[in-house]
């Protein structure tokens, strides 16, 4: 399956801020307490999707028959979890995929095209975090291949920080 990334644009931020809505539903359905914030999403929230947005790093991501399976941010700098790094990284942040296509291998196809878009950027690592309350998406990563390097306490959250290392 080819994914494709399609930047999102200021007129989508109500389809955005929709993503997290069901993500967080489908969340709590499984019994964990990770993003229940995106139910009622409060200001700082909305301002972090809208900066996202004006800066191009918030993509739709389709497949080949241009279906929407879901979308994610991705930066070049993550000073708010990560602060000022000298290798340069390519950050993974609310990755979505749809609920229909859940258990498919599409979060890690997707995981592992950003990998590739990091390696021709000449970057030395990818990054990404998990609330530390959602241990069943850490275990996913560490399976992966990312390794758990430190926490990040924010007002909503506990976040384990991950990287894993190009080569």
């Amino acid at each position: 399956m080819n994914i494709i990334f399609k930047r999102i644009e200021i007129k989508d931020k109500n389809i955005v801020l929709g993503l997290f809505k069901k993500t967080a539903e489908k969340i709590n359905k499984m019994n964990i307490d990770h993003w229940q914030y995106w139910k009622n999403p409060p200001i700082e929230k909305i301002k972090w999707v809208e900066n996202g947005i004006l800066n191009n790093e918030f993509f739709f991501i389709d497949n080949q028959n241009e279906e929407n399976l879901g979308m994610v941010r991705i930066l070049n700098e993550d000073l708010l979890y990560w602060g000022k790094q000298n290798k340069k990284a390519k950050y993974i942040h609310s990755l979505v995929v749809k609920e229909k296509y859940n258990g498919k291998g599409i979060g890690t196809k997707i995981i592992n095209q950003i990998e590739g878009i990091a390696k021709k950027d000449n970057c030395s690592y990818l990054r990404l975090d998990a609330d530390s309350k959602n241990s069943k998406l850490c275990s996913y990563y560490e399976k992966i291949g990312f390794k758990k390097v430190g926490t990040k306490e924010l007002p909503l959250s506990v976040n384990n920080l991950y990287e894993k290392e190009l080569k």
